[in-house]
């Protein structure tokens, strides 16, 4: 019986013969490599930086936060001449 990483692969497993397949190799010239090229590394990472899902939500959270900072130091204040 294979293994998956650590795991061992039940018989059924739906996709087995893909897996054993294994990761596919391409040649330098091949078709598939001249029709998806090698991306360079800068420009791949621009594809897994990180964006902002809510437009304005960091901004909000920052003012919230700015406003609880303000009123816990007059909290404070009067704490200390009560």
């Amino acid at each position: 019986m294979k293994s998956i990483g650590v795991m061992t692969m039940p018989a059924d497993f739906p996709y087995r013969d893909v897996f054993l397949k294994g990761k596919p190799r391409h040649s330098r010239y091949d078709d598939f490599r001249i029709r998806h090229p090698l991306m360079d590394t800068g420009q791949r990472a621009k594809i897994f930086a990180p964006f902002e899902a809510l437009r304005g939500f960091r901004e909000t959270i920052d003012a919230e936060d700015a406003l609880c900072a303000d009123c816990s130091t007059v909290i404070s204040r009067y704490d200390s001449q009560y």
